[in-house]
């Protein structure tokens, strides 16, 4: 109880006292409190002003000043309700055993991957680093969760054979350019579908994207894609500013569901496994590290702010480290 109430008291000075005045004001509550004995009736503790969901509410609005996107905005929105309606406890009280029986709950009702709850951990680590950055509460809880070890399995990529099975059982000169744009530049899916025809450089072989977070990158095709793209392009008669559209009519842009779905269609039609728009990205990002690519290129390539980001999507080739170890060590 004694804990209890010195925590009360510190949440209702914090926004009065600096981080140094708070931790001797803690010494000194432990000190005199030390040899008293208080039996507290926590139902009559004061509530806190804020509310979880007002603090939610304001941790929204500053992400979305961050820039994040709608999509992350929506993944961060359901994790911390989830955890609301799971923990009733203000967040401004919450403590590390809260959250660490929350995940290993969490875990165990929904049987989910281990990466999926280490990213349930980081938006925790997001809103509570936020709230402790903004004087709501003295010390981030989260920050003695430490990040959960995921299971790293190899991913397949597209081998040769495959890729040109896919480009000579096109059955458009759309879907060909599509296959040929995303294996040669690494963008992503959703740049692809926000591309409009005069985003285009044919010239210099290369388009600005916007990437995740807004953020704008060059990326660059091959001769192969700017003979096919332009095939394409030719054989339109639509006015739609969009690189890419329906084939049938009102010829309306194509979304990220749609290019998804041709692709799955292609695979099964040739037997090919796993064919989706991401493995272009990762096939492109192995073969780069493979040939011996720098990984700080791979990685302004890809757009990832992170470099641990670009090592997951690469796969060093097996065949290539027998060799360079009979050169090297053998």
């Amino acid at each position: 109880m004694k804990d209890e109430l010195i925590e009360s008291i510190m949440q209702q000075m914090l926004p009065y006292l600096d981080n140094a005045q708070m931790e001797k004001l803690r010494d000194v509550l432990h000190y005199s409190l030390h040899e008293v004995q208080i039996q507290m009736d926590t139902s009559h503790l004061p509530q806190p002003v804020e509310t979880n969901e007002g603090l939610l509410s304001k941790f929204m609005a500053a992400k979305r000043v961050e820039g994040c996107s709608s999509k992350t905005l929506g993944y961060y929105e359901s994790a911390l309700k989830k955890l609301f309606a799971t923990v009733p406890v203000s967040v401004l009280r919450m403590k590390t055993e809260h959250l660490r029986d929350y995940l290993s709950q969490y875990a165990e009702r929904t049987k989910c991957s281990k990466a999926n709850l280490d990213n349930i951990r980081r938006i925790l680590s997001s809103f509570f680093t936020w709230l402790e950055d903004e004087s709501y509460i003295l010390k981030n809880p989260v920050r003695r969760i430490h990040k959960i070890r995921v299971d790293r399995n190899v991913k397949e990529t597209y081998s040769d054979e495959a890729m040109e099975r896919m480009r000579d059982e096109c059955h458009s000169l759309r879907d060909l350019a599509i296959i040929d744009l995303l294996a040669s530049s690494g963008m992503r899916v959703g740049e692809l579908v926000h591309l409009n025809r005069e985003d285009i450089d044919f010239e210099n072989r290369e388009c600005i994207v916007f990437g995740k977070g807004s953020k704008e990158r060059p990326v660059y095709f091959d001769a192969r894609t700017k003979i096919h793209l332009k095939n394409y392009l030719d054989s339109r008669t639509d006015d739609n500013p969009a690189l890419f559209v329906s084939l049938l009519k009102p010829y309306n842009r194509l979304q990220i569901s749609g290019v998804e779905i041709r692709l799955r269609s292609l695979g099964r039609e040739l037997g090919i496994p796993k064919v989706h728009p991401h493995k272009f990205r990762r096939t492109l990002a192995t073969r780069a590290i493979d040939k011996g690519m720098p990984i700080e290129q791979v990685q302004r390539l890809l757009g990832h702010t992170q470099i641990d980001t670009t090592m997951q999507y690469a796969m060093i080739n097996q065949k290539n480290v027998k060799v360079s170890h009979q050169k090297y060590i053998a």
